[in-house]
């Protein structure tokens, strides 16, 4: 199972169920990094430093992130998918596809 840490625009439904589905994620929230406008790098630097792939529904910037430096423990990028459930299983699907997420950038689109 992966280690996640969940951006802070992340639903709290689907990282409910990547926990069921055995993953250990760690929020923004949880962190206490929330609400203080922390930087989408600083975000992928902290994931980095608690050996954690990013999970994150801000494509555009994290996949601009990865093609800048590689060198993180992962991004997971996902389009936005209302069915939580479906969500997460979906990246529970990709995850398990790959024994380590270090310096990839998972793809998880709706559909």
């Amino acid at each position: 199972m992966a280690d996640l840490y969940a951006n802070e625009n992340f639903p709290l439904p689907a990282v409910k169920r990547l926990r069921a589905l055995g993953h250990n994620v760690l929020t923004s929230q949880e962190s206490g990094r929330a609400n203080k406008r922390v930087s989408d790098e600083q975000v992928l630097i902290f994931a980095t430093s608690k050996n954690r792939a990013v999970i994150t529904l801000n494509r555009t910037d994290f996949i601009r992130l990865h093609h800048g430096n590689n060198a993180h423990t992962g991004i997971v990028v996902c389009t936005e998918d209302r069915d939580f459930r479906a969500l997460a299983d979906r990246i529970d699907r990709k995850i398990r596809m790959h024994n380590s997420l270090a310096k990839k950038l998972i793809r998880v689109t709706k559909g």
